[in-house]
């Protein structure tokens, strides 16, 4: 081990090379397992109705857990997490409230404030904060406005309820540091912001999954845990695999026990298996009900019962210890300051090394928020869908409709893992073109578990025996677009220099991804002519109608996002497959396969008049539907759908080349024999300091196309924005896109912010608001053009002004615009904020930045998601870029 590396440097080292389980216990509970289809055993698989908010307190869940601002290990087995009651809500706060897709406006969407503050990457040390009104939380006001309000309208938020008014809430704080892998201490802070003493009661819960009532045998679990008290300030704790361990409280409560069991008698009028169930702690502390505990001191779930009167302006802290009984001390808080102080200052070395020198400090903020909540955004992620589809033993059998419902035939399927998931409340499910986003930046802080959950999802009990990935729980066969041979060569190159580089990794992934790029060929060619089709690709509503339903009269679409993956996918792969062959020549044949593919899906996308995707006219790639499969009608809508093809872009460079023999003799072939082909592939001499040396370049659009769609992406009143590049051109914001087709009229117009279609649920929008991963896979576009082009090759930024720039300053002025969203604008306030005072001036609001699912293509405002900072996270890249550009010109802003 290095010794200039920080402590955390060296925890993930110890992880890694499994010397230490450093990352046993982390921030894995789920913000939300009600509502999930995991948890649906109904016959029509409506997850929302089947098991509500309002059944999550008393019914235990099958597959996972949630808690607010909680831990448990990697298995999801023993839990901590906090409750939380002000002495006005109807109901105990164990967990986040929010709306269901049909209940709001713009599908679900959280209704509470909550942020991830910090974490290392081992999870040494971490901070998140909730912000609990002290009036009665708003919950029917809540579900009343926003199901009165149209789609037209903006979401009704918990801060436009006025119940954060004149601070009149709490700030609860919840921190973890370890001291070992096994030893964790928690101070929880809780801080009266309002002018008036105020109540809260805390409850600090640790319970147990539930894993002994369903019969299964993989949850390594045949035996009932027990959680027990040893005296007033400790219990014990006791699970078959887990073994024992210690919650420890500093101050002295009332400790209160009861089962992780349903209430089955309030549920479903069926008799319970004990008197003592899941939501005995809200009906003994909200209804006064002391009969609901255990008075014998033991279950498999308990809780210190804390009630403080907080001053106005006061805080109390409260301080426990979660420890395996080995490392838990006779004096449990002798050291506890002493360590959050030395964890805080080593995930503070650690985030030093990590950002530049040359950021300022709201950027430095917004780096170590994103990273945070990029962190704490991992969930034990648990589902076997052949147990999920046929029952548990120990249980009633699911309806028979089951058995042709969704995810029938991903028998396969078994996960059990800690994953990287989108949003853990909005989206508590994997998703796998997200997850393969989130690992660009997690490769810098961690490339271990960023090349773990790449490889993790090519393994045969994920991957489908037909090569396919599964897509995300509410449609496993859906199809995301194939952006997962990217983020691994991306995470390849990030985690390692040239030379020290991991081609273990890339080559164990190369070889399942082969099996993935054939299912896309086989099942997504339609015709065999190298112009693909996929359905809605990610992009949810940004057509005309739904992507992944049959077209109109049943005609079929020529996707130009579609093909622009696969020319993408064969790109990467063929980049793969070279670095690959500098070591192992067997992989020259296959890198000359993707080359030549590559090339086909080139020719065929340009090949005007003859089923390309290219409008001359326009200078725009199009959609195109085939009538009969043989007449194409273009679908003229300036969207990302166009943008695509400019992501297809690899160079290759003649040393490598020159490396290679087998290839090198096939590309000199392919060039004289098939230069109908060849001629897609660009030629350019490069003269440098050490000589000339030759670059060839791939790329779906020649510089001229190139040219004329970079117009149309950097005019201000088509795709650029003050904050990065709109997702539909603004240009039909005054003059919608309409077809009429087959007796029916279809209509697209640009709607910068929420979406006023319920296509795909109407929670998220792509027909003009600004999404992180496409401005950032444009972006490294930008970059590698200039790489083959250089400075000669320079255009208007903005379209129209004469300001030209070379591509790579384009790049950079693209991803400098992305920044803006979370920074302080001239009046305190971050355009990601949506404008709220509170986060401008409010000295407890005003550094809190929400990393959401994507953007307001005017105003810059947050949108969809407030949490999705698996992709959001991005940002971080972007920020690397500023603080380059400003080492090498200081002056720059």
């Amino acid at each position: 081990m290095s010794s200039h590396l920080t402590p955390e440097h060296l925890r993930l080292e110890e992880d890694a090379s499994r010397k230490k389980n450093w990352k046993r216990w982390g921030p894995y509970l789920t913000e939300r397992q009600w509502g999930t289809v995991r948890e649906d055993y109904s016959a029509n698989g409506d997850a929302w109705t089947y098991f509500p908010h309002e059944h999550a307190r008393s019914r235990a869940y099958r597959w996972g857990e949630d808690g607010l601002l909680g831990i448990s290990d990697r298995e999801g087995r023993l839990c901590f997490a906090l409750a939380l009651w002000n002495e006005r809500d109807p109901i105990l706060k164990e967990r986040l409230f929010g709306l269901t897709n049909p209940q709001g406006n713009h599908g679900e969407d959280p209704k509470e404030v909550w942020h991830y503050l910090d974490s290392t990457p081992t999870h040494s040390y971490m901070r998140a904060l909730y912000k609990y009104p002290q009036a009665a939380f708003p919950y029917e006001r809540l579900i009343e406005e926003n199901a009165r309000r149209s789609r037209e309208e903006r979401e009704f938020e918990l801060e436009d309820t006025g119940v954060f008014d004149e601070s009149r809430y709490f700030d609860v704080i919840a921190e973890y540091a370890k001291i070992d892998p096994d030893d964790i201490l928690i101070r929880i802070t809780v801080a009266n912001r309002g002018p008036d003493a105020a109540p809260i009661h805390v409850l600090p819960t640790v319970w147990f999954r539930n894993t002994w009532l369903w019969g299964c045998k993989h949850e390594g679990c045949t035996l009932k845990p027990r959680i027990s008290k040893l005296d007033d300030h400790l219990l014990t704790l006791q699970h078959e695999s887990l073994h024992s361990f210690r919650f420890a409280a500093e101050t002295i409560a009332p400790w209160l026990f009861t089962e992780n069991e349903s209430n089955n008698e309030k549920l479903f009028g069926s008799p319970n298996l004990s008197p003592y169930v899941k939501d005995a702690f809200h009906e003994a502390v909200v209804h006064g009900k002391a009969d609901t505990v255990n008075p014998r001191e033991f279950g498999t779930k308990a809780a210190a019962h804390y009630r403080l009167m907080i001053p106005a302006g006061g805080e109390v802290v409260l301080r426990f210890r979660l420890a395996a009984a080995h490392a838990c001390p006779t004096v449990p808080f002798g050291d506890f300051e002493e360590t959050f102080a030395t964890r805080r200052a080593e995930a503070d070395a650690f985030y030093d090394v990590k950002c530049s020198r040359a950021l300022g400090p709201e950027q430095r903020r917004v780096m170590r928020q994103a990273y945070a909540s990029l962190l704490w955004s991992k969930q034990f992620y648990h589902y076997v869908v052949k147990d999920w589809l046929a029952g548990d033993p120990n249980m009633p059998p699911p309806p028979p409709e089951r058995k042709l419902g969704r995810n029938r035939d991903w028998g396969h399927l078994f996960n059990a893992d800690i994953i990287s998931m989108p949003d853990k409340w909005e989206y508590p499910w994997y998703a796998a073109w997200d997850l393969a986003f989130h690992m660009i930046p997690m490769a810098r802080i961690d490339p271990h578990f960023a090349k773990q959950q790449l490889l993790l999802f090519l393994r045969e009990w994920y991957m489908h025996p037909s090569g396919a990935l599964p897509a995300y729980e509410w449609n496993l066969r859906d199809v995301n677009p194939p952006v997962h041979a990217w983020a691994c060569w991306r995470v390849y190159k990030i985690s390692g220099a040239a030379g020290q580089r991991d081609t273990h990794f890339l080559e164990r992934a190369f070889q399942k991804l082969l099996i993935n790029f054939t299912w896309w060929v086989n099942r997504k060619d339609v015709q065999g002519k190298h112009i693909f089709a996929g359905g809605f690709l990610g992009l949810d509503n940004i057509g005309l109608f739904d992507r992944s339903k049959p077209l109109p009269s049943g005609q079929s679409l020529a996707q130009a996002d579609g093909t622009a993956w696969m020319a993408f996918y064969c790109g990467t792969m063929l980049s793969i497959a070279l670095e690959l062959a500098r070591t192992n020549p067997s992989y020259e044949d296959i890198a000359s396969k993707f080359l030549e593919h590559m090339v086909e899906i080139i020719d065929a996308m340009n090949d005007v008049g003859d089923g390309g995707l290219w409008d001359e006219t326009d200078g725009f790639y199009y959609d195109q539907l085939l009538i009969e499969g043989r007449h194409t009608v273009p679908l003229r809508v300036r969207s990302l759908v166009g943008l695509l093809p400019l992501l297809a872009v690899e160079i290759l460079e003649q040393d490598v080349i020159d490396q290679l023999p087998g290839f090198s003799k096939r590309l000199k072939w392919f060039v004289k024999y098939r230069f109908d082909l060849a001629q897609n592939i660009s030629y350019r001499k490069i003269h440098t300091q050490d000589g000339t040396t030759v670059r060839r370049l791939l790329a779906i659009p020649t510089r001229a196309q190139l040219e004329r769609v970079l117009k149309y992406v950097l005019d201000e009143n088509e795709f650029l924005s003050p904050h990065g590049i709109r997702s539909l051109s603004r240009a039909y914001y005054h003059k919608p896109y309409q077809l009429k087709f087959d007796d029916s009229e279809y209509c697209i117009d640009y709607e910068p912010a929420e979406s006023r279609t319920g296509m795909f649920g109407g929670n998220s929008n792509w027909r003009g608001p600004i999404w992180m991963p496409m401005n950032y896979l444009l972006i490294e576009a930008l970059e590698r053009y200039h790489h083959y082009w250089g400075d000669d090759f320079q255009v208007e930024f903005p379209t129209g002004s004469g300001n030209l720039m070379n591509l790579n300053q384009i790049a950079h002025e693209i991803a400098r615009r992305l920044t803006h969203l979370f920074l302080p604008d001239a009046h305190g306030g971050r355009p990601c904020n949506g404008g709220d005072p509170r986060y401008a001036g409010d000295p407890h609001w005003k550094d809190l930045v929400l990393f959401h699912e994507h953007f307001c293509g005017e105003s810059g405002r947050g949108l969809g998601a407030p949490h999705q900072t698996g992709w959001t996270a991005l940002i971080t890249r972007c920020l690397n870029m500023v603080a380059r550009d400003r080492e090498e010109a200081p002056s720059q802003p």
